[in-house]
């Protein structure tokens, strides 16, 4: 029997990839969520409506899985704040050093045959499983 986990990843992943496609058939820009922040902070009118729309639909998207499945869109908060902050420092320090982000090069890119985004991709999900495995090694997390 397939677990229907599966089946809710699969489609969630076929939204994505059908959502990025449009917006770039439609904008003719990549989705990029680094990016999509970057143009609400100083880009054009025209650029700034455009990501504003598109982060506000993922947030009220998140909003609507809630109602719809309360226990499918849990957060729990499994570290401190300030490793938390570090995190986050970090990601961001990485999206800009790499260009982008896991959105814009996993999917985006990736989607293009972009030499650039694939081994951007390869490198953050080898190092993420990396660590991931010496924290629940040493720390027992």
């Amino acid at each position: 029997m397939i677990d229907p986990g599966w089946i809710v990843a699969a489609a969630g992943g076929a939204i994505i990839g059908l959502a990025s496609s449009l917006y770039l058939l439609a904008r003719g820009h990549q989705v990029g969520i680094s990016g999509m922040v970057s143009d609400v902070v100083r880009a054009s009118p025209v650029g700034r409506s455009d990501a504003s729309a598109f982060l506000a639909g993922l947030v009220v998207a998140g909003l609507v899985a809630r109602l719809v499945s309360p226990a499918g869109a849990d957060i729990e908060q499994v570290a401190s704040v300030p490793v938390l902050a570090v995190a986050g420092l970090l990601v961001g320090f990485g999206t800009r050093l790499g260009g982008g982000c896991t959105s814009g090069h996993g999917v985006s890119g990736i989607s293009r045959l972009s030499p650039r985004s694939i081994v951007a991709t390869l490198t953050f999900i080898a190092l993420g499983a990396l660590v991931t495995f010496v924290i629940r090694r040493t720390v027992g997390a």
